[in-house]
This record gives structure tokens, sequence and C-alpha cells, in this order.
């Protein structure tokens, strides 16, 4: 700018009046307060946070998920916490930038029976009271780490190395989330245990091949059984059905029993009745009725006489009805020649 130029808009300048420089400034002061008001009276919580309100520094409320508004001018403050999302911790495991040494401090523990175990575990939580988390305990995170390793020392010091490697280790990790989250709780830090997971376990060294022979031993006969479990869901519905089948053929074979027995009583009950009424006829009737039933069974027909030396053939009734039969296959000249040959015996007579 040349310097007519600038003595020409420091004239115009000084020619404005101090009223209208008065009102510029007083609007810009304004538009600037009605900015800051707007941007610092809302703010927003997403679906896994939740917002801690200060007004003043002291502990107001917490927010839930959604558009909020607040008092402007920084005198509401928010400070925003995840609350939905499951965190992990990692105990005696080498990806967490710890040398070897400072891993073994962490994961080298003492069981019951006085053997050494190396035990590497994970702990998963999640912030349940952002307030406490942020402002009862100054460092929450790391007093969740301190108060873990403190409750699995305590918790594996109560069984020994058998155990720890075997069978009890979900027992263990049930106590070790009991024992953490009644000391967080008593120091208010808002943290909610969600599971403890004991990853794994090394024997030490002078033993670990029988511990080794153990869990493969372990491993088979969990195969095992599995195996078993699945033939006999493979053949326990054929054999249930079979049960039944039988069940419903003897169910039927009893029902037939009875029908039949109240049948034959009521057959014997009106042969009674009718032989109550006339018992001469009726027992002639039943006498002709079981020879009827009796002789078409019998093949040969015997008189026995106390005068003469041994039995006397009335009538070979199996020969008869073999020629009866024979008879029949012949046909009409079988049924002729039957009916002349008793005429041709009686001339010869």
């Amino acid at each position: 700018m040349e310097r007519g130029d600038f003595d020409r808009f420091q004239r115009q300048v000084s020619e404005i009046p101090l009223s209208a420089v008065r009102n510029i400034v007083l609007s810009l002061v304004v538009v600037t307060l009605l900015l800051v008001a707007a941007f610092t009276s809302v703010y927003q919580v997403e679906a896994q946070e939740s917002g801690v309100v200060l007004r003043f520094g002291a502990f107001l409320k917490i927010s839930e998920p959604g558009l909020h508004w607040k008092l402007p001018f920084f005198i509401d403050r928010v400070e925003i916490q995840e609350t939905a999302l499951v965190k992990e911790e990692r105990f005696g495991t080498p990806d967490r930038g710890q040398t070897e040494m400072q891993r073994l401090q962490v994961a080298q523990m003492l069981t019951g029976d006085l053997n050494i175990a190396d035990v590497r575990w994970t702990v998963q939580y999640r912030v349940e009271n952002p307030y406490h988390f942020l402002y009862r305990v100054a460092k929450a995170e790391e007093t969740l780490r301190d108060v873990s390793e403190s409750a699995m020392r305590l918790t594996i010091g109560d069984y020994s190395i058998t155990d720890v490697l075997t069978e009890k280790r979900e027992e263990i990790e049930i106590e070790v989330k009991r024992a953490v989250q009644d000391v967080l709780n008593s120091y208010e830090t808002g943290i909610q245990i969600v599971q403890v997971n004991v990853q794994n376990v090394i024997p030490p060294a002078g033993v670990r091949p029988a511990f080794d022979a153990v869990t493969t031993a372990r491993q088979k006969k969990d195969t095992t059984i599995n195996q078993a479990r699945q033939e006999y869901f493979a053949v326990m519905p054929e054999k249930r059905g079979e049960a039944q089948r039988m069940k419903a053929v003897a169910e039927g074979y009893k029902v037939k029993r009875i029908n039949e027995a109240l049948g034959n009583v009521a057959k014997f009950q009106a042969l009674l009745t009718e032989y109550q009424r006339a018992p001469e006829v009726t027992r002639t009737r039943l006498y002709l009725e079981s020879l009827g039933d009796v002789l078409p069974d019998v093949s040969q027909l015997y008189i026995v006489d106390d005068n003469q030396g041994g039995p006397l053939q009335v009538l070979d009734l199996q020969k008869a009805a073999a020629a009866r039969r024979t008879a029949s296959s012949r046909g009409p000249a079988g049924r002729v020649e039957r009916a002349e040959r008793p005429n041709a015996e009686r001339r010869n007579r």
C-alpha cells in the first residue's frame, strides 16, 4: 500500500462515528457469545457410551446414549466413557511387551503342594459405573491388574498342581472372579468382571512329561466318552422303538386273553344254565361234541377186550382218510369205482 492510500484510509476511519464502531464491536461480541453458547450447550453420547456430567467440577448425573443439553460456557462439563464395550487384561503372556523375567514374575505361582506353576490367564471386564471408574480410584485399570494377580495367587495356593492342571480350572476361575469382584466393589472402582479364563498352566520342567501324559490320557478319556455317547444316541432310539413295539404287542395279547377269558366265562354260564334245565341232554351233547373234536385227530381206533389176547383194530382212520383224499383227487370215476366195489363184494359173498 502506498503512502497516499494509507493516509486516505486513515481519514476514512477517522470520519466513522464512535457510536458506529461501538455497535460493530458489540455485534461481534454477541455473535461470538452465541456461537460459543451453541457449541458448548449440546453434546452427543454414542450407543456404547455413557456421559458423566460435572457442574463446576462436581458430579451432576450420568447421561444415557443420545443427544443432550447442558449449561453453556463450560459451566457443565461432560466426560465420555465406554460402558458397553467388554475389555480384556492379559496376565503371564509374552504379548505385553514385557521381558521374560517380568512375565515370570507375574505368571509363576506356588501351588498348595509346594509346586511352581506357570499360570496364564485373562480377565474380561466392562465399566459399570463410569463416575466411580473416573473419579473414585486414581488408576482403576492398574488396580484391576493388581487385584487380579493377588486373587489368582491366593486361589492357586489352595489347590495342588494336579488340580490346577486338570479338572479344577473352572472352579478356580469362578473363585478368582468372585474374589476380584468383591475387592473392586469395596474400592468403588465401577468395574464389573465378565469372565476369568485360565488359558494355560505349565508344570515344572522336571515333571512336565508326566503331566503331558496325564493330559493326553484325559483327552483320550473325553474322546472315548464322546464316542460312547454317540453310539448310545444312535442305538437307543431304535431300542426304545422296539421296546414300545413289544409293549404294544404284550398289551394286545393281554386284551386278547382277557376277552377270551370273558367269552369263556359267558359261554360256561350259558352252558350251566342249559345244563340246569336238561342235565341228561346237555351231558350227551357235550360228550358228542368232545368226540367230534377228538376223533379227527385219531389215526387208528382199537377195542380192547379182556377175553382176547390183543387189541382188535376196528377202524384205520388214517388209511380211510388217505383213501378219501386219493378218491377225491381222481374225480367222478373214482367215486363210481368206490360205489361199484361194495356191490361186487356183495355178489361174491
